[in-house]
């Protein structure tokens, strides 16, 4: 169950808006408060500020005398030379405020290069460290498996399955110095010992002198029987033949100017009440998600979870694909072909913490050890009271390699394009955010509160990453706005190519839920979609899986609610609730990817407005698959409405294909009207206008603009295939005029140097693009590519548009009130 509880605060002049945020897990919510502290464009004249949150730590003070390692038993200290101790920091240049705390910022720069030094001398390169999988859990050397396991406080040791009769007394371990048990089962008769696809567990016996049955902890596979109700989950041995083996056929597609991303759970992505596979996913839905123009795949949940509730956060199995979507060759199959039709494929990566599951997952591996014998923290410190799960003590040496390494296994052997982290908030600080509310105060990311280690950790993980695979996409879900988390580790940032802009779902949710439409403030909007840390990307999203699940409500249900169920067909007249819920749709979803960030993401299914919510099999539902799926077959059927917020979603992420205004830097808002709710921007080389208004209806609107010219529609949401009433001219010319004094912004309107005029109908919005004149007189462009056959391919790829007036009206109509189709004049 997901629940928002939106507040909004003010710290110097700007909005900041924390929240409560609950998410679903077994025995409990995840909890995290939200924020994105950035920076406001608004005109030429704006001004770049920083604003930072604050975290206190429920830890008092941290102890930086740990341990380094568990590998290592030297007391050494690496030293760095006195020019890297003093070298300028860099993000200091980008933010001023981040100057008093330069030695902060020292100190976990000294940390990770400590730590990056201590792991190249004695492993070679942090790159061959983050290999571990070829060390641990199970491997073929000199025909034979080697098995091996890290569990120190282990007095003996078993490896035992299938291929023994789950008798171990023949299978011995045997433990080295550093706490790693190994067994080599050499070949029988030229086949392996241990047959592929044979079920395995590691038994030990822990100081107590009980023996106990666990699941490797660098498994590949894990299935449980789906015949006994909860049961247990086993290891599988997997390592199949080589003509078993899936074999990539595509290579990685370019990398995406501007990441468009469809965030999808293949589980439930059928529209039957069933699990969905990887194959049926890739043959599918991957078509769907190209058709509606999007360049990169998110995908949840793929790491192995015993609890399916959990929608894939807490993790039993790291280096496990999910079984219940199929094995790791269906995955694979998945990606090649979202390779092959231009997607990049993200993970969605869960490093914050771990499952509590004591018989499937890591959990099991902590017999009460102290934390340089364990993957995670004793006592309060390594428990999420919040989550109900352990957490990872960073600063362990076996820790950093099992999760470095973990990384590499996905980006390499399955050809991932990299990775979303979940649950950052909850790693940079002692308090993991719980009950804490962002105040905007620069001391508190830089004091004793931040924990260290896990940024260090955090500045391994995307050093490895981009190291392997320079042009990776890393993605943070941080809601407090940790200055420098976007920015490179070379610059002593800690390494994100982008965050996730957390307030502004909360924004929309605070809006639909408790103000009427007369009430939504224009400066607000833009000021929290503006609102983000200068030099460091966003991605921003209107709603993303979060106000899917039971108990919140998707936008289109917000806005539409039980007549989604019975007023959603063409062949009927829309009803007022039904045309405001469509138009506002659209507009939200629009405004949120042009103006709120550097990339885009959507949760599947949301772009056509998909009805109901998300409800995972549970106690509480008979554990029933029922609304754990997607009705595809609304969107694809014709003659209801689904299908204009779909063909809307496929046209506002054609503008960005063909324009790439989101890689843009030029971002101008220069109208931001209370009175008549109109919002307009520059984004790029387009001009926005977006009317709020409910009823109003503006002819001959004067919005401004930088460059002098003519101007054309490019993309309307009143064209009648987006279930708009048709309004808008497109064939029609907008001539610039000047405005004001040049080079005197004031004098100028709305701070800009030209204007033309427009017509906006209310509830709609209307891009503009600058026309170049053409050499043949019978053409006008945008660029080099024809307006026309733009917009025409707006429409489905099997459909096509021979013109303008296809899509809208031939003339532009004076209308002062919207409620009835308009008429001309």
């Amino acid at each position: 169950m997901y629940c928002c509880f939106p507040e909004a605060s003010v710290v110097k002049g700007f909005s900041l808006l924390p929240s409560v945020h609950l998410r679903k897990t077994s025995d409990s919510y995840h909890c995290a408060a939200k924020l994105k502290p950035t920076w406001i464009t608004h005109g030429p004249t704006a001004q770049r500020t920083f604003l930072p949150s604050q975290r206190l730590s429920l830890h008092g003070k941290v102890d930086h005398n740990n341990a380094i390692s568990t590998r290592l038993n030297d007391d050494q200290k690496t030293m760095l030379t006195t020019e890297e101790e003093t070298q300028e920091i860099d993000i200091m240049d980008l933010d001023p405020g981040m100057k008093p705390y330069k030695g902060h910022l020292e100190y976990r720069s000294r940390k990770y290069k400590e730590q990056k030094m201590l792991i190249e001398k004695h492993e070679g390169s942090l790159e061959k460290f983050a290999q571990g999988y070829l060390k641990f859990g199970f491997n073929r050397e000199d025909n034979a498996i080697v098995y091996r396991e890290w569990a120190p406080p282990a007095q003996e040791a078993q490896l035992i399955g299938d291929f023994n009769g789950w008798d171990g007394t023949n299978h011995k371990m045997e433990k080295d110095q550093f706490g790693v048990w190994t067994i080599k089962i050499p070949d029988s008769g030229g086949n392996p010992a241990i047959p592929h696809g044979s079920k395995v567990k590691f038994r030990f016996k822990h100081g107590n002198g009980v023996w106990v049955d666990r699941i490797p902890a660098w498994i590949k596979y894990a299935t449980v029987d789906p015949a006994k109700f909860a049961a247990p989950y086993d290891g599988v041995y997997w390592d199949p033949k080589p003509s078993d083996r899936y074999q990539f056929k595509h290579p990685r597609p370019p990398k995406p100017k501007s990441p468009r991303i469809y965030e999808a759970h293949v589980g439930m992505s059928s529209s039957e009440p069933r699990v969905n596979s990887y194959r049926e996913f890739a043959d599918e839905v991957l078509p769907r998600i190209q058709a509606n123009n999007y360049n990169t795949v998110q995908l949840m949940a793929v790491m192995e979870h015993s609890y399916y509730g959990c929608f894939g956060y807490h993790v039993t199995n790291f280096f496990g694909v999910s079984s219940r979507s199929g094995t790791p060759e269906d995955l694979k199959y998945l990606i090649d072909k979202a390779h092959s039709l231009g997607l990049w494929v993200l993970m969605d990566m869960v490093h914050s913490h771990a499952s509590n599951n004591v018989t499937d997952g890591l959990n099991g591996f902590d017999v009460g050890q102290g934390a340089q014998e364990s993957y995670f923290h004793p006592g309060e410190r390594g428990y999420h009271k919040l989550w109900d799960s352990r957490l990872f003590n960073y600063a362990n040496w076996e820790v950093l390699r099992f999760l470095l390494s973990n990384l590499r296994w996905w980006l390499e052997d399955f050809m991932f394009d990299g990775f979303r982290f979940d649950g950052v908030t909850s790693m940079l600080y002692h308090d993991h955010g719980i009950d804490r509310v962002f105040t905007g105060n620069y001391d508190e990311y830089f004091s004793e509160a931040t924990n260290v280690d896990a940024v260090v950790y955090l500045m391994l993980a995307n050093s490895v990453i981009h190291n392997i695979f320079p042009d990776a996409i890393v993605i943070a879900e941080d809601v407090s706005g940790m200055p420098g988390l976007g920015r490179t580790v070379s610059e002593r940032g800690i390494g994100f190519d982008y965050r996730l802009a957390m307030a502004i779902p909360d924004k929309w949710i605070d809006y639909l839920k408790n103000m009427t439409d007369e009430k939504w403030s224009m400066k607000e909007i833009t000021s929290c979609l503006t609102n983000r840390r200068y030099t460091e990307k966003c991605i921003s999203y209107a709603e993303s899986h979060d106000q899917s699940i039971v108990g919140d409500k998707t936008i289109a249900f917000s806005l539409m609610d039980k007549e989604m169920y019975f007023g959603m067909s063409c062949l009927s007249k829309a009803s007022p609730t039904v045309e405001r819920g469509i138009a506002l749709h659209k507009m939200i979803h629009f405004i949120t990817m042009a103006l709120g960030g550097d990339g885009y993401l959507n949760f599947m299914g949301n772009e056509f407005g998909h009805p109901e919510w998300i409800d995972f099999p549970r106690e509480g539902n008979g554990w029933s698959y029922e609304r754990c799926r997607r009705q595809w077959n609304l969107v694809d059927a014709d003659h209801l409405r689904y299908k204009f917020m779909n063909e809307f979603d496929r046209a506002m992420n054609l503008l960005d294909d063909e324009f790439s205004f989101l890689a843009s830097t030029k971002q101008i808002v220069s109208c931001a009207s209370e009175k008549e709710k109109v919002i307009v921007f520059e984004r790029g080389d387009l001009v926005f206008v977006f009317n709020f208004h409910s009823t109003n209806t503006y002819d001959g609107y004067k919005v401004g603009c930088d460059l002098p010219g003519k101007y054309r529609v490019v993309l309307d949401s009143d064209a009648r295939e987006f279930g708009g009433h048709g309004r808008v001219a497109h064939d029609v010319h907008h001539f610039t005029s000047p405005e004001g004094i040049p080079g005197v912004p004031e004098t100028n309107f709305n701070n800009r140097p030209n204007s033309f005029q427009v017509l906006a109908p209310a509830r709609t919005c209307v891009v503009y693009c600058r026309v170049e004149e053409a050499l043949s007189s019978n053409e006008d462009l945008v660029g080099d590519k024809e307006i026309v056959g733009l917009v025409a391919q707006q429409k489905s790829p099997e459909k096509s548009v021979d013109g303008l007036e296809n899509l809208a009206g031939s003339r532009q109509m004076k209308v002062v009130e919207v409620g009835d189709d308009a008429s001309e004049d």
